[in-house]
C-alpha cells in the first residue's frame, strides 16, 4: 500500500516548490472539512518559505508529497511559529505528524536559539505531540503581539470570533515552549497526560459554545456573548 512506502523528512529546498499549489490546497480542503479556520497561504508564499530553507517536508523516495510545516518569524524573531502543518490524506495516521512536528522543531531551535516558538491549534493530537517536544499551553496574551501575525488571521472563518473576544481567545488552543523554562518535555508530556481529560472536555466544550452562541446574532449583527459554564473555563 501508498502509505507503507518509506517516508523521508527533510529540510524543503527550490527542488519541492512544485508541490506549493498541492500543499495549499489541501491545508483549505482539510480545514473545510474538519469545519474550522485556517489562516490561508498563497502557493507563492509557501514556495518562498521552501527557497528560505524555513520548511520541512516528507514524501516518499518516488516523490509523493506526504506532508509539510514552515517556520514564521514574529516580533523581530523573538516569537517564530510552526505553521501549516498538514499531511496527505492517504498517510494520516501513520505517525508522520509528529515526524514533521520534530524536524520543524529541530529547524526552529537551530535557526532561532533564543527564540519562543509557539503555535494553535484545534486538535487534541497535536496538542500532545507539541507537549511532547515541551509546549504548555498558555494564554493569548503570552503570544507575540506583532500585529502582522494577527492580521493573518483576518482570513480564517473564525476572525470574527477571535475580534469578539479581543483577541483573547478563539477556536484555537495556544501552545508556547519557551528555551528559557525549566520544565524538560518529560514533565510537559506527563502534565498533558494528567490533564488530558480537561483538554479534551475544553475542546469540546469550546467549539460547541463558539459555533452555536458566537454565531449568533443580535440585532445590531454583532456576535451574541455568554455568561455561560464557557466563561468559567475560559475567564481570560
Amino acid at each position: 500500500m501508498e502509505n507503507q512506502q518509506e517516508i523521508i523528512v527533510r529540510i524543503a529546498n527550490h527542488l519541492d516548490t512544485h508541490y506549493a499549489l498541492r500543499i495549499t490546497t489541501e491545508m483549505e480542503a482539510s480545514a473545510k472539512a474538519r469545519g474550522t479556520g485556517i489562516a490561508k497561504r498563497s502557493p507563492e508564499y509557501v514556495a518562498n518559505k521552501m527557497l528560505e530553507g524555513k520548511a520541512v517536508i516528507a514524501v516518499t523516495k518516488t516523490g509523493q508529497w506526504v506532508g509539510f510545516c514552515y517556520i514564521e518569524e514574529w516580533s523581530h524573531g523573538k516569537f517564530v511559529a510552526n505553521s501549516g502543518l498538514i499531511v496527505s490524506p492517504e498517510f494520516r495516521k501513520t505517525g508522520v505528524a509528529r515526524n514533521i512536528k520534530q524536524r520543524i522543531f529541530q529547524l526552529s531551535r537551530e535557526k532561532y536559539p533564543d527564540s519562543k516558538i509557539f503555535g494553535l491549534t484545534t486538535g487534541l493530537a497535536v496538542m500532545k505531540i507539541n507537549s511532547e517536544l515541551g509546549y504548555e499551553p498558555v494564554t493569548y496574551s503570552e503570544l507575540t503581539d506583532d500585529e502582522e501575525f494577527w492580521a493573518g488571521c483576518k482570513s480564517c472563518v473564525n476572525y470574527d470570533i477571535l475580534m469578539s473576544k479581543e483577541r483573547k481567545n478563539c477556536m484555537c488552543t495556544a501552545m508556547l515552549f519557551d528555551p528559557k523554562d525549566k520544565h524538560s518535555p518529560k514533565e510537559t508530556t506527563a502534565n498533558f497526560e494528567k490533564k488530558r481529560k480537561v483538554y479534551e472536555r475544553l475542546l469540546r466544550l469550546k467549539q460547541i459554545s463558539f459555533s452555536k452562541i458566537f454565531k449568533r446574532k443580535e440585532n445590531n449583527g454583532q456576535p451574541t456573548k455568554s455568561k455561560s459554564l464557557f466563561h468559567d473555563f475560559f475567564p481570560f
